[in-house]
């Protein structure tokens, strides 16, 4: 079985973090978001992952380096896609047809889940959704008495339905979807100026392809700083047990560590209180500090700081006192200075 993850977006509501770094790669108590995804389907699909295919923007050889050492560790083969322009789900998946064969999963690499995470081979596809309060910002589906899908809307404007499609699909014909992704894009059928792939599901609904519905427990968003940081305590929370230890090489000195956090290699920590739902990357120094519901990533200094929710990026300097805040890589914010 392959994993199909489009991963081509900007991020561009996870600025200024997502300027140097692509949002699946951002990391999440310690993984990368789209290291996270491909594991968890790994650990619950019946079958062996023999590929991963990752449909990339303009991110640069470290990038594809990092995407194919994801999928060496599962036993997988990477293969490496372009999306030079963004038309839509379905123009994503259009970029990745040399992939397209037999039976595939297909995530999306902006969300986190927790699913009944079970591959109907017995239906054609099946959809992963989540009930939500404003259905007008997803593609949904509708249900028949039997749980099998009647109707693809995309982003209804009227209420249809409140089940949104979270980003999360299994095909048992690869070859079947890649016709109507072709079918729609040859005659130029685009909802909202794009291309998109409930259209190609409608069209294959209506042609007799059977899906049912895949039940999530938990659906994680990262598409912003305070979702992003939200679902790191959610991680950090259902990894509970994982985080109980930290690497030999951090140095946690007269601080306090409230569970659960994310240590990472080389930290120090000193004359602080951090957690709960805190992730320090590797290198990072806090120093004289406060800390909760916060991710910090790699090589970062936090000085006499009295922080939640925040979010701050790699190689980043912060000296003060405010209580929320977002800072990108290579930044440096000084309060103390005179």
């Amino acid at each position: 079985m392959k994993i199909i993850v489009p991963m081509a977006g900007r991020g561009s509501r996870l600025r200024p973090h997502t300027l140097t770094v692509p949002k699946p790669l951002i990391p999440i108590a310690g993984k990368p978001i789209v290291q996270r995804l491909v594991e968890d389907i790994a650990k619950v699909a019946d079958d062996r992952i023999d590929e991963i295919a990752f449909i990339i923007g303009d991110f640069g050889p470290e990038v594809v380096k990092s995407l194919e050492k994801i999928a060496e560790e599962l036993g997988a083969k990477a293969s490496i896609y372009t999306q030079d322009e963004p038309l839509g789900t379905a123009h994503a998946i259009k970029c990745a047809e040399a992939s397209m064969k037999g039976d595939v999963v297909i995530a999306f690499a902006d969300t986190l889940f927790r699913a009944d995470f079970i591959l109907d081979k017995n239906s054609d596809g099946v959809i992963w959704v989540k009930k939500v309060q404003d259905p007008s910002a997803f593609g949904v589906v509708k249900l028949d008495d039997y749980g099998f899908i009647t109707d693809f809307v995309e982003k209804p404007q009227t209420f249809v339905s409140d089940l949104a499609i979270i980003g999360i699909y299994y095909f048992q014909s690869a070859e079947k979807l890649m016709d109507e992704i072709n079918y729609i894009m040859d005659l130029d059928i685009r909802v909202g100026g794009e291309y998109q792939l409930t259209t190609a599901l409608e069209n294959l609904r209506k042609k007799g392809a059977k899906f049912t519905l895949g039940k999530v427990d938990d659906w994680m968003d990262c598409g912003n700083k305070n979702a992003t940081v939200e679902t790191n305590s959610k991680i950090l929370e259902y990894e509970r047990e994982e985080m109980q230890h930290f690497p030999a090489s951090a140095k946690i000195e007269n601080s306090l560590i409230i569970p659960p956090c994310f240590i990472g290699e080389n930290v120090v920590v000193v004359n602080s209180k951090v957690g709960p739902h805190v992730s320090l990357g590797n290198g990072t120094q806090v120093v004289s500090s406060n800390l909760d519901t916060s991710l910090i990533q790699e090589h970062t200094l936090i000085n006499h700081a009295n922080l939640s929710n925040s979010m701050i990026g790699n190689n980043a300097k912060y000296y003060g006192v405010a209580r929320e805040i977002s800072l990108g890589d290579y930044s440096v914010l000084d309060f103390l200075s005179k």
